[in-house]
């Protein structure tokens, strides 16, 4: 029989709901009786004992709220009575001991992925067209017509099969669409577009940090090239571009092709110099072909959006030993998301080996809440009506379940948004909460993969990494099959033990690395970019 709640730390007041309970209901729970005060559904919280007003809620054994107004023993907590709290931190307190999980079986292992001359590997093999400013847009948008059309086929989709026999008084056929868009030129490159808002206009440092972003993309290891657009006048000049590639890697070997169009003449010219320059560097990228390489080559990016109140329970703690076991193996972690870090902060900056990266998470994690705070806003306003909705009442109780993605491994750097990736093992990186900005972040920092935790539901993907979409409940995976690659609702059953769950998710991730498997995200062709205008979103 299932279980019917769940408390997650032995010090927690609350428990978790595992499935819908009614108002008049006796539960058992720790050897005691609770009457169901209120009708609570799956995934929210219960009171474990009568709460006065202004007491503190304990939830993952951090304060996570409190009580407005007295909350009785077996009532659903809510945003009516509870409200948004945490712990202050201001130094490094001590170090946290990590027990080190069993990777044995998993050192000899390794993934097919693509040798870059720096010595990163990368799991896919992309040439990557962008612009140095939204000005260049359309020109992009023109060439990834042109190069999806004629080089890699993929035009047609089931939805044109469909409307085209509809218009032809046919039925669709979905052999038609496989035969459209099994003929590829190259078997051994994808080509990947990039469109953006930034470049010009508001202040320098946009442009400065979209560079830096732009130039992670380049470096990262997933991508062999790249055609970058520029206009000529805009903010984020060809030589800032330059500048910040070097400063992330100075021996930087992949061919960049830049092009100005105001040094250019027409734009029938300047495409079809493109054109040529670009199909020479793709096919010449074609010939670089997967060869093994150990774990510790994995950087993988660590995210959640649209979460429930089982994300903490089930998706989140099985990607923490994920990161636990790579890390063990001398792989990279990257934890993101800062505003979903507040209220875990005395766990992290003790987990920072060095006392500088303590500090340093410390005071990017106080200048972004000052930021919001100096527009009107704050953390507290961070849960989503989806989070509200499915059990996620406060900031601080969906932080100390999100932070549980960085599983308990030391935290070997700390990063400020663009800054990429030079330590192995576990780095915090500072971005929105935001999903697609921070998935954007997390892959122009180095991740080659990213492990994307869902319990609503989204189909974000990027356009150079795979994003391994990870439910928190079956409900999730049976109803949208489309967009989830992993389901860990067996935790929340019973049936399986985190540890289980862990080494099936590193299974496919290898897989994924290797491009035995594409990505529900991938199979959609989701190529999520939005760069991250600082202060501006949480």
């Amino acid at each position: 029989m299932q279980e019917k709640l769940i408390k997650v730390h032995p010090s927690d007041n609350v428990a978790v709901a595992l499935i819908d309970l009614n108002a008049g209901e006796e539960v058992t729970f720790e050897g005691s009786t609770i009457k169901v005060i209120s009708n609570v559904k799956a995934k929210h919280k219960i009171a474990l004992s009568n709460f006065n007003t202004n007491d503190r809620i304990i939830m993952y054994g951090v304060l996570v709220g409190k009580s407005n107004q007295p909350i009785a023993l077996g009532e659903v907590l809510t945003t009516e009575n509870v409200t948004h709290q945490s712990e202050k931190v201001y130094k490094k307190t001590g170090d946290i001991g990590w027990s080190v999980p069993e990777v044995d079986k998993w050192k000899d292992r390794t993934f097919m992925g693509y040798h870059r001359e720096d010595g990163q590997v990368g799991t896919e093999n992309v040439w990557l067209f962008f612009p140095l400013v939204f000005c260049e847009n359309r020109n992009i948008e023109k060439l990834k017509e042109v190069f999806e059309k004629e080089l890699l086929q993929q035009q047609v989709s089931q939805q044109q099969l469909l409307l085209r026999a509809l218009v032809n008084g046919e039925e669709g056929d979905e052999a038609n669409l496989q035969n459209a868009n099994s003929n590829r030129v190259f078997d051994n490159i994808e080509v990947k577009f990039i469109t953006h808002a930034g470049g010009c206009g508001g202040i320098r440092q946009d442009s400065e940090s979209l560079a830096r972003l732009l130039a992670g993309y380049v470096n990262n290891p997933n991508v062999a090239g790249a055609t970058v657009l520029s206009l000529g006048c805009q903010n984020l000049q060809i030589q800032i571009f330059k500048d910040a590639l070097e400063a992330i890697n100075p021996n930087n070997k992949k061919p960049v092709q830049i092009f100005e169009q105001q040094q250019m003449g027409t734009v029938d010219d300047m495409l079809s110099t493109i054109i040529k320059e670009s199909f020479a560097g793709i096919k010449e990228a074609n010939n670089i072909k997967r060869q093994p390489a150990p774990l510790s080559k994995l950087k993988v990016g660590l995210e959640c959006g649209g979460s429930d109140g089982f994300s903490g329970i089930s998706a989140n703690p099985t990607l923490g030993y994920t990161s636990d076991m790579l890390v063990a193996l001398g792989g990279t972690a990257i934890l993101a998301e800062f505003p979903e870090l507040c209220g875990v902060e005395q766990e992290l900056v003790n987990r920072c080996i060095e006392e500088e990266s303590a500090n340093k998470f410390l005071q990017l994690m106080q200048a972004f809440e000052k930021s919001v705070v100096d527009a009107g806003s704050g953390f507290d306003m961070n849960p989503s009506p989806g989070n509200i909705k499915d059990g996620l009442i406060t900031d601080a109780m969906k932080s100390a379940g999100a932070a549980k993605k960085g599983g308990t491994s030391p935290i070997v750097d700390v990063l400020d948004y663009g800054e990429y990736i030079h330590k192995a093992g576990l780095n915090l990186l500072c971005t929105p909460g935001n999903d697609v900005e921070s998935t954007t972040a997390l892959v122009g920092s180095g991740a080659n993969l990213v492990l994307f935790t869902t319990g609503l539901g989204t189909p974000t993907g990027n356009p150079i990494a795979p994003i391994v979409k990870v439910s928190s409940n079956t409900e999730l995976a049976t109803k949208m099959p489309d967009i989830i690659d992993v389901d860990t609702g067996g935790v929340i059953r019973g049936e399986k033990s985190i540890a289980e769950m862990a080494d099936e998710m590193l299974e496919y991730i290898v897989a994924v690395a290797s491009g035995e498997v594409k990505t529900k995200a991938q199979l959609l062709n989701q190529n999520d970019f939005i760069p991250w205008k600082r202060g501006v979103s949480l």
